[in-house]
């Protein structure tokens, strides 16, 4: 990244999309100074290749527990990060931790959309609050103008599916109406976040990564995870104070809302 960050959180890093940024920040593309893995089970399983990468780079990346669905959880890391921190602030938090039902409007229960809600949208809603001191923190340290990913910034991973405009051609495909539902609120909330921390000098922005070949994504998707957050990283690495409250894909097109 031309424009590096030098303390990162990642929710959502032990696999997919978040342990690629993991990978790449702290391996390909240098900079990051202190990088923040957040997952739910740190010593699970699923966490064996995040675990060899903090191994592998101990001064740079700390494995944090967090389970974005639980306030208490995030509170708790909230404090485990802050004693790492210091004061020098957080500069990049990236809400990338997600979970998607594809189901249909007549199969979706009121249970699936409450821990979809839970997962994708209020996870993203606690954990900017509690990180706003430190967001703004940065700020201060800077001593810089303007907004950028290297100062201030909050960068939610949502979809394409959370584009109302394209539902009508895209919905016979792939339905998922409630991970739909979570992405619009995520977004929403993304664009609400720009305006009431524009004076703070905070940028917040959306990020759509490409159908990417993931858990989640799926085997058919177009794009590995490889170059899906290759793509996102110079995108955040090319943000200012003109794209807070944009929504754009991993090649840097804006996204129809």
């Amino acid at each position: 990244m031309s424009s590096k960050p030098a303390s990162v959180l990642i929710t959502g890093a032990n696999r997919g999309l978040g342990l690629e940024m993991v990978r790449q920040m702290t391996e390909d593309k240098g900079g990051v100074k202190k990088l923040f893995a957040c997952c739910r089970e740190p010593n699970g399983p699923k966490s064996e290749t995040l675990q060899t990468l903090a191994k592998k780079h101990p001064d740079i990346i700390i494995v944090i527990p967090m389970d974005v669905s639980d306030l208490d959880s995030i509170k708790e890391a909230a404090k485990l990060i802050s004693s790492q921190l210091g004061g020098e602030g957080l500069n990049l938090l990236i809400n990338n931790a997600g979970i998607a039902f594809r189901r249909t409007v007549q199969e979706t229960s009121p249970k699936d959309m409450e821990n979809i809600f839970r997962v994708n949208f209020m996870g993203p809603l606690n954990i900017i609050k509690e990180f706003l001191p430190h967001l703004r923190a940065a700020v201060k340290v800077s001593g810089t103008t303007g907004m950028s990913c290297s100062k201030a910034a909050v960068i939610n991973i949502s979809s394409n599916m959370g584009s109302i405009t394209t539902t009508r051609t895209s919905y016979s495909l792939v339905s998922g109406v409630a991970y739909r539902v979570s992405k619009v609120a995520l977004n929403m909330l993304t664009v609400c976040a720009a305006e009431e921390m524009k004076k703070d000098e905070i940028l917040f922005a959306v990020l759509h990564p490409g159908w990417v070949r993931t858990e989640m994504g799926g085997p058919e998707g177009e794009i590995g995870v490889e170059e899906s957050v290759n793509g996102m990283l110079e995108v955040m690495a090319s943000m200012s104070e003109e794209h807070s409250g944009a929504f754009l894909d991993y090649e840097n097109r804006t996204m129809p809302w």
